[in-house]
């Protein structure tokens, strides 16, 4: 259980990406939900065939998510041009209403010869309530640099009454594990006056508890005066479905800027048997609702086995 004295009741699967459409052929990856007045927009990225992942979208019931209501059957960001950060990929990361705009902060992939990728972070801007997006130029809004050499992907963006503060997934480094190079990062931290140019630091606020550790999709909310982040880590050799498999930690801060990491007190764990998240728990999103604290995530295959939730309760005992 969490130390502020909570616990994250699952609420089983929701959506399983299975051939509902040609492009739906495969995974429900990165669940990131934008709150409207009478639904949720979950938007996830799929896979209509091998190495290509697209962005659309469900609406499902505030009061049930099980309840879906619309599965949309479009992709809602187009991939980029030859050459671009996100040509072979649009994945999503984080949304919100900014001035009356639908902010969609994305994963670009590109595929790479020394590695199998590069990924970066966009921003698509929709007018109509997230049911199409335009992207704000052929570029990414977080990119490499000189401290910061290999990806910057995956941001959580909140307000924090002054500025805009983007907790993102930061590359460092690659390692061949056998015949494969696996990327690993840490989550480090970007402002903005706007929610559109940012400045990267290059500091980790959340470190990697060694060099093979990778650590993604953080998710940030505050309660009882505290801010509270959650987020997925795991190791670089057996991961994939394996025993180093993602799994959802947990770090806290009193000011945003230092966080103290509590692995053991994420409150969520694997499921027993053969369920959808018995081997991996990933992509955590963080939303509140009028009536309730939901965590939107991924289970086994990365996306592959679908997107499920759970609910944030008090502990009574």
């Amino acid at each position: 259980m969490l130390s502020i004295g909570f616990y994250w009741e699952k609420q089983g699967l929701i959506f399983k990406a299975a051939e509902q459409h040609p492009m739906i052929r495969s995974h429900a990856q990165i669940p990131t939900v934008l709150v409207m007045k009478d639904k949720l927009r979950i938007f996830y990225s799929t896979r209509s065939q091998p190495g290509q992942s697209l962005t659309t979208f469900i609406d499902v019931d505030t009061n049930n998510p099980k309840n879906i209501l619309y599965i949309h059957d479009q992709p809602i960001i187009p991939l980029g041009e030859p050459g671009t950060f996100d040509e072979h990929g649009v994945m999503p990361s984080d949304v919100h209403y900014i001035n009356n705009q639908v902010f969609l902060y994305y994963s670009g992939w590109s595929k790479r010869c020394s590695v199998p990728y590069n990924n970066l972070t966009g921003l698509a801007i929709s007018d109509d309530d997230g049911l199409s997006f335009t992207k704000i130029g052929r570029g990414p809004i977080l990119s490499n640099n000189i401290e910061e050499p290999f990806s910057a992907t995956s941001p959580c963006v909140i307000h924090d009454g002054k500025q805009f503060r983007m907790f993102y997934c930061s590359g460092t480094d690659w390692h061949k594990i056998g015949d494969k190079f696996e990327h690993v990062y840490d989550i480090k931290q970007a402002t903005s006056d706007d929610g559109i140019h940012w400045q990267q630091d290059g500091k980790p606020v959340i470190p990697q508890s060694d060099r093979f550790e990778a650590l993604t999709r953080p998710s940030v909310f505050r309660k009882n005066n505290l801010y509270h982040m959650f987020y997925c880590f795991r190791g670089s050799k057996d991961f994939r479905n394996g025993l180093d498999s993602y799994k959802i930690g947990y770090a806290y801060s009193h000011d945003l800027e230092s966080w103290i990491r509590e692995d053991k007190n994420a409150g969520i764990e694997l499921s027993a048997g053969d369920d959808w998240d018995s081997k991996m728990l990933s992509y955590p999103y963080i939303v509140q609702t009028e009536n309730d604290l939901f965590m939107f995530y991924n289970g086994n295959g990365f996306g592959q086995s679908g997107l499920g939730y759970a609910i944030l309760r008090t502990n009574q005992s």
